[in-house]
């Protein structure tokens, strides 16, 4: 399979999510243009967020 022209582009992000202020978070990386993929828990506790954008 190879990669046609015109597809897109990602960029990708990895954070830990603060278990007070996920919505704020999460708010903040969406006005900068980041879309949430998954959250998971972490290896050593807690929900890290994948999220992605256009690059």
């Amino acid at each position: 399979m190879s990669d046609a022209p015109d597809a897109p582009k990602w960029e990708y992000f990895v954070t830990p999510l603060l278990l007070h202020n996920e919505a704020q978070i999460l708010n903040n990386w969406g006005s900068q243009g980041w879309e949430l993929v998954q959250i998971i828990e972490g290896p050593a506790g807690g929900n890290v967020a994948y999220l992605k954008r256009r690059a």
